[in-house]
């Protein structure tokens, strides 16, 4: 096998920066609220930041520390890690499960990127006012129905996603997320003010952040729970990767604390964009996925400068859904290139080719497949479509139990002392209660959601 150069990042705050545009996508700014808005508003809310507290946080440190000790792609660092820590080879299955689940992810990703991309340009010429809900429900309906105009726009999405890893990660991913990040959060601050002032603010406040918490139920917590491991990335193998590529004498402790904090304010004031101009404007803040393709678009045609604002918030989409595609592409590239020593563009060229190909039968599963339930005879999947089988099995079995094979092959196989040597810890309070986390509640937590989803 060819020796393949190991890159790094610039600096730490590219890293940082990086690793948030990997983080905030598609589930920060369109699943976060229209599950804040179908699950109950601010009590989704809390629940939610105390999951983030009690185990996304210390899963993505542990996933972190994994790459940067391994220095490789997922499966080769665990390698590694298993031979220094003197465990079982079969340990590398934590490093695979990554590569497959950033894959399969990145198969509907891109589909729905290419919803968004489809709804830039439809915005600029057809525009929004003028129109009713069931016209746009007809919009994005026909879509629905068209395998070639979704092909077309899913194809323009991995397209720009390859051309950005194929260039590596500085020429790249750091030029890439240099621009969407600010940009983003520039736009975001923009329709957020907007919103406050031209919707119903009041309304829209109190739905995020005033609790009722005789809707919770276990039901929610699940729901709350999958939205904190999905949205920030664990478990898919993208912090193992972008760790990978972290210079030694970074904080991982505070790097993943402030990716935490960035998306989950991404992910309010997301919500303080949508719901005062939905509830400005009479509109229902639990219409589901539907929240973002056809109702929003029917408030923004009913408010002053909504071409403008309706145009720039599907761009604010895009940009997020790019700078995750890049997380997640970069995890089966890293393998790729290492496994068989190919040059980045060559394994990026195949990588997308995949996604690409895969993709396919998700957007099928809207129009030509949609009545094609392949995994009939199994309850769990005698309706599902194929997109749904691949959304089920890749966020709701590999990252979770990829999650647990990460708490605990950091919390009993590895060596005390290289893990405290990675985080900069000693053994003290600090790392000890990190090591509870780590060890008990983030595993339990997550065998019980594993447990309670298939069982």
């Amino acid at each position: 096998m060819n020796a393949v150069k190991r890159e790094t990042w610039s600096s730490a705050a590219m890293f940082i920066l990086a690793a948030i545009g990997g983080a905030v996508g598609f589930g920060s700014i369109w699943r976060f609220p229209y599950l804040i808005g179908t699950n109950g508003g601010p009590a989704f809310v809390i629940i939610y930041i105390v999951l983030l507290i009690a185990i996304t946080i210390p899963l993505m440190m542990a996933e972190t520390l994994m790459g940067r000790r391994g220095q490789a792609s997922a499966p080769e660092s665990m390698r590694r890690l298993a031979a220094e820590a003197g465990a079982r080879p079969a340990w590398v299955i934590v490093g695979g499960l990554g590569v497959l689940g950033a894959f399969l992810i990145m198969t509907y990703y891109s589909m729905i990127g290419g919803w968004v991309l489809a709804y830039v340009p439809s915005s600029l010429m057809e525009g929004f006012s003028g129109k009713t809900r069931e016209e746009f429900q007809a919009t994005f309906d026909a879509l629905m129905a068209s395998p070639g105009r979704m092909i077309f726009w899913h194809t323009i999405f991995m397209g720009v996603t390859a051309l950005i890893v194929g260039r590596g990660i500085t020429a790249g991913i750091e030029r890439a997320v240099g621009f969407l990040m600010p940009a983003l959060v520039i736009m975001l601050a923009v329709i957020t003010v907007y919103a406050l002032i031209i919707g119903d603010a009041a309304r829209g406040i109190s739905f995020m952040f005033v609790p009722d918490f005789s809707k919770v139920t276990w039901e929610l917590v699940l729901v709350a729970l999958g939205q904190a491991f999905f949205s920030i990335g664990v478990g898919m193998g993208m912090m193992f990767t972008y760790g990978a590529y972290l210079d030694s004498e970074v904080s991982i402790g505070k790097a993943c604390l402030t990716i935490v904090v960035a998306d989950t304010i991404v992910s309010l004031l997301s919500g303080l964009a949508i719901f005062p101009i939905v509830f400005g404007f009479g509109l229902d803040p639990a219409a589901g996925p539907g929240l973002v393709f056809v109702t929003l678009p029917l408030a923004f045609g009913q408010m002053p400068g909504g071409l403008l604002i309706g145009t720039g918030f599907f761009v604010l989409l895009f940009f997020a859904g790019l700078a995750s595609a890049l997380a997640l592409t970069e995890v089966p590239v890293a393998w790729l290139s290492r496994k068989k020593g190919w040059g980045r563009r060559n394994a990026t060229m195949a990588v997308a080719a995949a996604i690409w190909a895969v993709g396919l039968l998700c957007i099928f599963s809207f129009n030509e497949l949609k009545d094609a339930h392949v995994l009939s005879g199994i309850g769990r999947y005698a309706t599902a479509t194929l997109y749904e089988i691949i959304d089920d099995v890749s966020a709701n079995f590999v990252l979770v139990v990829d999650g647990i094979l990460i708490a605990v092959f950091v919390g009993f196989i590895m060596k005390a002392e290289t893990v405290r040597h990675e985080l900069g810890l000693a053994d003290g309070p600090l790392y000890r209660t990190w090591m509870f986390f780590t060890r008990i509640v983030t595993p339990v937590a997550l065998i019980v959601t594993l447990a309670a989803t298939w069982l």
